[in-house]
């Protein structure tokens, strides 16, 4: 569905209603969702009241009876803004190339306060994160890179480099992509063995066919031993391509390009707080770009998500 089918066919909250109950219990069988229960009864509120949900679902086991939505326990959960608003909203993120800010999206979906846009998005994103490739690892070729989120471009040599920003900490992003295929983007705390020997572990299948990086030389240490063999590097301080090969890390820096735009252009500056988020958020539209129904998926991913409360999400991160 693009935005015209979203707001043809989900205008209305009956509408978009049926259809999240839909993504919400394919099999056409509804479940309690505190208890698990099939045995349930629907009640219709014909009255207006203060509970915005129309349609009710009663639990008829006798140690639960618990009356809950289509909604209960979902990002969804507890929310006063109108489900067809939600929707207009899940569309315009998932087809903006560069993203889109939460301002915009208030003043486009006509939202009461920038916070609770804010909120919006970021409960959108934590969605994204909802089985994004589980267990997944990336095979074939693969390139690897490492940028900096937020420092600035300093000339030398007759090149703009990406810095280090000074006084920031956990801003490394290394990117691997499979030539064809996925992007992953993971935040390291820094670039040392430990922390790109476990991205890449995580990350790359052992039986992968290549896996090229530049020539930096903590690769050659971080690198799985049953990786070596088939690890090639190339110079970037003397080519970006090993002439007569295909060893090159430029397809990884492309999509860098794309997500570091994005974040400039469209959010101008995000929080390391809360940077996991976004780059879920320019992964899975990038590995989605092609999907014959993003919306829909992603409302299927919406519909296995647990609520992030604004007190979760302004609170501190927790020290491990």
């Amino acid at each position: 569905m693009n935005l015209i089918d979203v707001t043809r066919e989900l205008g209305t909250e009956e509408a978009a209603f049926e259809f999240f109950e839909r993504m919400r219990w394919p099999d056409g069988v509804v479940r309690c969702t505190t208890c698990g229960n099939d045995k349930v009864s629907r009640i219709t509120r014909k009255s207006p009241s203060k509970n915005v949900r129309k349609q009710l679902f009663q639990c008829l086991e006798p140690t639960c009876k618990q009356q809950f939505s289509a909604t209960s326990g979902t990002i969804f959960h507890d929310t006063r803004i109108p489900l067809s608003k939600w929707f207009l909203a899940i569309s315009l993120i998932m087809d903006a190339k560069k993203g889109i800010s939460a301002k915009q999206l208030q003043q486009h979906l006509g939202l009461g306060s920038y916070q609770t846009a804010w909120h919006m998005t970021h409960r959108i994103r934590e969605a994204m994160q909802v089985s994004q490739g589980a267990g997944y690892k990336l095979r074939g070729i693969v390139e690897v890179d490492e940028t900096y989120i937020g420092g600035k471009a300093k000339r030398r040599g007759g090149r703009v480099r990406n810095q280090k920003p000074r006084n920031e900490k956990f801003d490394l992003v290394m990117g691997l992509r499979e030539r064809g295929g996925r992007v992953r983007y993971v935040h390291i705390p820094d670039g040392k063995k430990a922390s790109i020997r476990k991205a890449i572990d995580q990350n790359i299948d052992v039986g992968v066919n290549r896996v090229y990086t530049d020539s930096a030389a903590v690769y050659d240490f971080s690198i799985h031993p049953e990786l070596r063999k088939r690890h090639r590097k190339v110079n970037h301080t003397i080519e970006w391509v090993v002439p007569g090969t295909r060893i090159h890390t430029n397809t990884v820096e492309s999509s860098f390009s794309l997500l570091k735009r994005g974040l400039i252009g469209s959010f101008h500056r995000v929080s390391i707080k809360h940077l996991h988020r976004y780059l879920r958020e320019f992964e899975l539209r990038f590995n989605e770009r092609k999907a014959a129904d993003r919306f829909t998926d992603m409302v299927a991913r919406i519909a296995r998500t647990s609520p992030l409360t604004y007190q979760n999400l302004i609170a501190e991160p927790t020290q491990a």
